[in-house]
């Protein structure tokens, strides 16, 4: 039964595959006429500077997130209830960013942001602080990497919360009755528990930071400047702005290759860091 959907998803993914490997490998000076480029275009990408600079925006951006949100998100699933009518509503508050689409968040954080309208940025403004997104380089992310927060926090919370339900209540009268502190709980009980999600939550938030496109470029635009142009957005530059198809698809595939394997870099660290345990 499963079969006819991982064809038709294997379809989908190959199709768009074998075009954008196909322009990367040639050139063309429009009328639908290609010409031969070989490794031209991804030695001309690996070499740019503006590539390495919009790479290192990225990285640093990721490893942001990641060290804000996982320790956010286990303090949040931590602090939940197990029992009675504050589950189910801490559930819905939890879950109820992730279901806003992308581009209204970064709608959402545009205008909260403004010095004019915004609440953020009116509030900045009356406390002394001179913010303000458009121009300066360090506000424009603070901007997006607090949006990122608000909006995917939730996911690390309900992936840590399912791992914590799951811990039998035996776990903790042993550990009660052994008068073991609070910390010695998470540390022996609760984090060991926790490995699998965190390690899911590790690679989802990574992956989808890493190549987090729609927010920034709604509330900032890359900008100001290129401060904020991570390498969807300058791949889309390329691609759409200049229309250079060869660059544009090269760089894609370098990009998607470099989210592969930083995946399973992270993957093999912590599965083995596991195993060691």
């Amino acid at each position: 039964m499963v079969l006819p959907v991982l064809l038709l998803v294997a379809f989908s993914a190959v199709i768009p595959l074998m075009t954008v490997v196909n322009y990367s490998v040639q050139d063309t000076f429009g009328n639908n006429q290609f010409f031969w480029a070989g490794t031209e275009w991804f030695t001309e990408i690996l070499q740019s500077e503006r590539f390495h600079s919009a790479l290192i925006r990225n990285l640093v951006f990721s490893l942001i997130i990641l060290a804000i949100e996982v320790p956010l998100g286990i303090i949040i699933a931590l602090n939940m209830p197990r029992k009675g009518l504050g589950v189910p509503v801490c559930l819905v508050l939890m879950a109820l960013p992730l279901l806003i689409p992308w581009n209204v968040v970064g709608t959402i954080w545009q205008v909260f942001g403004r010095v004019d309208i915004g609440l953020l940025g009116h509030t900045l403004e009356s406390l002394g602080i001179n913010y303000n997104y458009v121009q300066n380089p360090m506000h424009a992310w603070f901007t997006v990497i607090l949006m990122d927060v608000w909006h995917w926090t939730s996911l690390v919370v309900l992936l840590c919360y399912a791992g914590l339900v799951s811990i039998p209540d035996a776990f903790y009268q042993a550990a009660k009755i052994d008068g073991a502190s609070r910390w010695a709980v998470f540390r022996y009980i609760q984090l060991p528990k926790m490995n699998r999600v965190l390690l899911i939550a590790v690679l989802l938030r990574f992956m989808d930071s890493f190549m987090i496109y729609t927010e920034p470029f709604v509330v900032t635009g890359g900008g100001p400047g290129n401060s904020t142009t991570f390498l969807s957005i300058d791949l889309v530059k390329v691609a759409i702005g200049q229309f250079d198809l060869g660059p544009a698809a090269a760089m894609s595939i370098v990009y998607f290759l470099i989210i592969l394997l930083l995946s399973w870099v992270f993957y093999t660290v912590m599965t083995n860091y596991d195993a060691e345990r």
